[in-house]
């Protein structure tokens, strides 16, 4: 993070050109529905001196407020700003499992070794137990208790509802649907590791609960009764609702796109293509790994994951085109190495940490995605076996249908990444000054 960012009662009173001449500015500029002024690596300093001067209290709204954001903006505000501090580790995770998957890939490690095995615990313990790290992120945006909401997503992280969601799954004798509380509330078994939405939603929630909790709750009460009742309402609230209707949202995904090959299958690609970002960013595209499972059982192969493939080198590739544009040293290692891990089928840091805060960066490598897909849809390009969605499968698509695999990677990477330039390139924020080096 390089930039102080504002959200203005009212925008006219910046006095933009002024504060530009302020030494150790880089640059200021509005931007996203924010004022930002850019300051560079030493931006934690600047920000612990500035807070304490910021006093909100009896500040009365100007005339000409802004607007709220819309829906989607702040949506994507959201995430990034709960992915933020979280960056580096799920960078460093996705760089490591990246490597490690063209290591197998060019069979110079055995997949079945000890040394995978362990090298995979390091780099995938990140990415399984991702709702503790969302849990904290998302409780200092929503601003609640940090621990409260650790014990929400630990809830959801469970060891039993997750063996009894491996047992549903596996049709196991005796596995059960639900658990009922008191024989009357049902809560629904689901596998709750590296979920994204229902943590986030959950984490907002308790934000509401606590508060209410707090203000109804006598004052004697408090220390030990306000945190009992806040965990106890917010976890049967995340275990009932909100994290069943996250996963359910997620199969009715995948029925979706089911529905979506038996009109045509570039249709399919070019919408497939355009939400898979979407469906990263949210945690839902683990709903389409079973329909490409299923689609190598039932006829041979696949044509999803060629299409997954496709977005992965659109994310890869937008996320290129960030690290060519950015000038500052520090965003520059953490870019390229979202960039690399991307190509090597890990999206999550280039999705969380680079696309999210640069909105038309999305928006080139959602596009990008929908015509690589739709283009290699087209041909009928399809995988005989799962395989990672890296740079180092393209020889799993050796055969018929090699050309126009390779044609798609070509497409995806070199569209996303010219559209980011042209989306992206003017923007000043990227502009950082020498002084930064």
């Amino acid at each position: 993070m390089t930039r102080l960012r504002f959200d203005l009662i009212d925008d006219n009173k910046v006095n933009q050109s002024e504060i530009k001449t302020l030494p150790g500015v880089l640059g200021a500029q509005m931007q996203s529905e924010q004022f930002q002024i850019i300051i560079g690596p030493k931006v934690n300093s600047w920000y612990e001196q500035i807070v304490p001067v910021l006093n909100n209290d009896g500040v009365q709204p100007a005339q000409n407020e802004k607007t709220r954001k819309s829906l989607i903006s702040l949506f994507m505000d959201t995430v990034s700003g709960v992915f933020g501090p979280i960056v580096p580790a799920i960078a460093g995770a996705g760089m490591i499992k990246g490597l490690l998957a063209g290591l197998v890939a060019l069979q110079l490690v055995s997949a079945k070794s000890d040394t995978v095995m362990v090298i995979d615990l390091i780099a995938s313990g990140v990415f399984y137990f991702l709702p503790f790290f969302l849990a904290v992120s998302a409780a200092k945006i929503f601003k609640t208790n940090e621990y409260l909401a650790a014990a929400v997503a630990a809830c959801l992280m469970y060891p039993s509802l997750i063996d009894a969601a491996k047992a549903l799954a596996a049709h196991q004798e005796g596995a059960v649907s639900a658990f009922w509380l008191m024989g009357v509330l049902p809560v629904s078994v689901f596998n709750y590791a590296s979920s994204v939405i229902p943590v986030i939603f959950s984490i907002l929630a308790l934000s509401y609960i606590h508060r209410w909790v707090d203000r109804i709750m006598p004052e004697v009460l408090k220390t030990v009764f306000t945190p009992t009742l806040t965990l106890f309402l917010a976890a049967l609230t995340a275990l009932v609702v909100i994290g069943p209707m996250g996963i359910w949202l997620g199969k009715g995904l995948a029925l979706f796109i089911e529905g979506l090959f038996s009109i045509s299958a570039s249709f399919a690609g070019l919408i497939v293509g355009a939400i898979r970002p979407v469906a990263v960013l949210t945690g839902m595209h683990h709903a389409m790994t079973p329909i490409a499972l299923q689609n190598f059982s039932d006829r041979g192969y696949d044509m999803l994951m060629p299409m997954m493939f496709m977005a992965n080198m659109s994310i890869a590739g937008a996320t290129f085109a960030i690290w060519k544009l950015s000038k500052n040293r520090q965003d520059k290692v953490v870019t390229l190495s979202a960039a690399i891990s991307a190509l090597l089928g890990i999206t999550e840091p280039a999705l969380f940490g680079v696309l999210t805060r640069y909105k038309k960066a999305f928006i080139a490598a959602t596009v990008s995605s929908a015509l690589a897909s739709a283009f290699i849809g087209f041909f009928g390009v399809r995988l005989y076996g799962y395989i990672l969605s890296s740079i180092f499968s393209l020889p799993a698509y050796i055969g018929p249908y090699f050309i126009w695999a390779v044609s798609g990677v070509a497409i995806a990477l070199v569209l996303s990444f010219s559209l980011t330039l042209i989306l992206v390139g003017k923007e000043p924020d990227l502009i950082i000054q020498a002084e930064n080096k």
